[in-house]
């Protein structure tokens, strides 16, 4: 029997595909500097300025530097790492270009700049439309991605990590317990890395384990929520893949420092930072604000979290920044330290007409 043979035979009651692309930031960077290819290479902040990797190449990896760790702390394990800002306006154009090939292939449901599933259901054979994908997308843009096709989107989500990068992974219908048995529990949607220990401390540290057992025995860590993870264990999931475009409901931004902070000056240009950025992100979903919220968290873990609402919206950084450090002030004394700075906006409408800016030239 042939490969295509085969997959005829195979029912599919649904067909979900989630497509990962693979250092998506650091290939769009590769791109446009093919010097750097074959490096150990980060896309991330500077380290004067605690920065923090947000994509890191995979020779990067193998040194076992990662995502989310500090670029500071990146240069101590290599100090020969090349660090490079992110290309925003690449990164969203390259997104811009893989969404579009997916999009002719049925409902998608975009998750960030490097991610998405898609819908392949009814389509006959969807291994094959999933090999098709996968063509596409590389073929189009020349950005290696991962690909897993399965019956749910949280298996679909840990097919496309199985075997990256350029990873390709089925899990047919009916080998979704099988295909998780040997995964951490940290695999499943919803577990953190503390509910894994607290669950490893019952014995539990795989999906295998998790899917076998009573809701009782995990309910002291999972709560309520106890026989959800069972099944999402064993690969049930029944979420649908959303196509229809969902507004956000706040856009916001925040840090955490690698040490407590009391010094205004830098506290206050990170937050002119995070505006910018905020500011940036709902003119580019064209959105509008009515309302402007600061978070701090205070050196015992202490968190508040103040807002102030506005009748006219607005979407100008320096309105956005004049506001939040109105608000910073009225709630942050001199020399106080704080672990966590975030700022936001939220009672978001869209944008019906824009203003030009004067005067025109």
């Amino acid at each position: 029997m042939t490969e295509e043979d085969s997959a005829a035979v195979i029912v599919w009651p649904r067909a979900i595909l989630h497509l990962d692309m693979d250092a998506f930031y650091v290939n769009v960077h590769i791109q446009d500097h093919p010097q750097d290819a074959g490096i150990p290479l980060v896309v991330g902040g500077r380290p004067d300025q605690r920065g923090v990797i947000s994509s890191a190449s995979y020779e990067a990896r193998r040194l076992n530097i990662h995502s989310a760790m500090p670029t500071s702390h990146a240069l101590r394990i290599y100090p020969g790492l090349k660090i490079v800002p992110a290309n925003w306006k690449r990164i969203r154009e390259r997104s811009r270009e893989v969404m579009a090939v997916l999009q002719q292939y049925g409902p998608l449901e975009q998750m960030s700049v490097d991610e998405a599933y898609l819908d392949l259901s009814g389509q006959g054979n969807p291994l094959f439309v999933a090999k098709a994908i996968k063509r596409d997308v590389q073929e189009t843009t020349n950005l290696p991605c991962s690909v897993g096709l399965a019956t749910s989107k949280l298996v679909a989500k840990v097919a496309s990590d199985h075997d990256k990068p350029d990873g390709f992974t089925v899990v047919n219908p009916g080998a979704e317990p099988a295909f998780l048995a040997q995964k951490p529990t940290r695999a499943i949607l919803g577990i953190g890395p503390r509910t894994a220990e607290r669950l490893a401390a019952l014995g539990i540290q795989t999906c295998g384990q998790l899917a076998e057992v009573q809701p009782a025995q995990i309910r002291p860590v999972l709560g309520n929520q106890a026989q959800e993870f069972i099944h999402r264990a064993q690969g049930i999931d029944k979420r649908k893949v959303h196509a229809e475009a969902r507004q956000a409901k706040s856009i916001s931004q925040e840090i955490t420092f690698n040490r407590d902070i009391n010094d205004s000056s830098l506290l206050e240009a990170q937050l002119k930072d995070m505006c910018a950025s905020v500011a940036r992100s709902l003119r580019d979903k064209n959105l509008v604000a009515h309302t402007v919220i600061l978070k701090i968290r205070w050196v015992d873990f202490t968190t508040i979290t103040r807002q102030k609402s506005y009748e006219v919206a607005f979407d100008d950084e320096t309105e956005i920044l004049r506001r939040a450090t109105a608000i910073w002030r009225e709630n942050w004394q001199q020399g106080q330290f704080i672990r966590l700075l975030g700022v936001g906006v939220s009672n978001l409408e869209v944008l019906q007409v824009r203003q030009l800016q004067l005067p025109l030239k």
